[in-house]
């Protein structure tokens, strides 16, 4: 198997998490083994650790963004070994842009990064797309590295092989969630990255929107860090419009009015809450759609309520 080292800042824990996911397929083959720094066992040294694993790594995963780069470690330890095993031929180094950042100048700049084109994750509408396209990058590296290896990793065909690499892997329960609680910065920023997600899925779902339908132009502008707006227009004429902003006079909170022209209240809100587990968003539940959507919405279902409600009135 092909071992996958992860390089990241802890503040992109939670898309690291979702990488892991998208890898699972590969890790069901064979194909991959990964690990991270959450792998190691209380007691053991953290540092020597991360170096051994670093050292024998074949694929290493810079999961780049503002905190990546501004990680001491990250960038002057991790990464810096890593370069320097890729140059040598040792491993292979795929850069991953999480956020947008000025990653271009670093050392691993002239590597090709995904997603494609170094478009950041958090840009896409839709976070399987972009993680599909880094996957089936580290599927290729892995099968190249592979070579004719690659049948067998798949098919398990012979016994002895299959049991090495069963007593290789890590095998655990998948039951490893504890309680906790959350401060108030982790829910400011979970409050902020779920704005931003939202707006940047409403620029995307304009434009398409616009491509589809020859009568309809749309319009996104964002007024400030914390308020944008959108408009639909058809032939010419307004069909539906919104403001959406983060609202600090309501416990800070995600609004959205139907009245894009002049912000007096507000038709629905998202507010953070959590199950002891996880963050998510919940709606106020007054408008319409509300109850087709839950109470408990990641940054994806909370900009498609949100959307319903922008074109409900060109679908009805």
């Amino acid at each position: 198997m092909v071992k996958v080292f992860f390089s990241y800042s802890h503040r992109d824990e939670s898309m690291r998490n979702e990488l892991e996911v998208h890898l699972q397929m590969l890790r069901r083959q064979r194909i991959v083994q990964t690990w991270h720094d959450r792998r190691i066992e209380a007691g053991k040294d953290i540092h020597s650790k991360i170096d051994e694993q670093l050292e024998s790594a074949d694929i290493i995963l810079l999961l780049v963004s503002p905190y990546f780069l501004a990680s001491d470690y990250c960038y002057d330890v991790e990464m810096k070994r890593a370069m320097e095993r890729h140059s040598d031929g040792a491993a292979c180094v795929i850069p991953i842009i999480l956020e947008p950042c000025d990653w271009k100048p670093a050392p691993f700049g002239n590597l090709l990064a995904v997603p494609t084109d170094g478009k950041p994750v958090s840009k896409f509408t839709n976070m399987h797309d972009a993680f599909l396209e880094v996957v089936t990058a580290i599927r290729e590296a892995a099968t190249r590295m592979l070579g004719e290896g690659a049948e067998y990793a798949t098919g398990l065909s012979d016994t002895s092989t299959a049991v090495e690499l069963l007593v290789e892997s890590e095998h655990r329960s998948s039951n490893l969630r504890v309680r906790k609680s959350f401060n108030d910065q982790e829910r400011d920023e979970f409050l902020d990255g779920a704005f931003n997600y939202i707006a940047n899925f409403f620029e995307n779902s304009l434009q398409e929107l616009e491509k589809r339908n020859v009568d309809v132009t749309t319009r996104f502008k964002r007024s400030s860090e914390s308020k944008w707006s959108a408009f639909v227009y058809r032939r010419g004429d307004t069909a539906s419009e919104c403001c959406v902003q983060i609202d600090e006079a309501i416990g800070r909170s995600i609004t959205y009015s139907s009245n894009a022209s002049m912000y007096s209240g507000y038709n629905e809100s998202l507010s953070v809450v959590d199950d002891g587990f996880t963050l998510f968003l919940r709606p106020l539940g007054t408008a319409m759609l509300a109850r087709d959507f839950g109470d408990a919405l990641p940054y994806e279902g909370a900009a498609e309520y949100f959307w319903a409600i922008l074109i409900r009135p060109l679908q009805s």
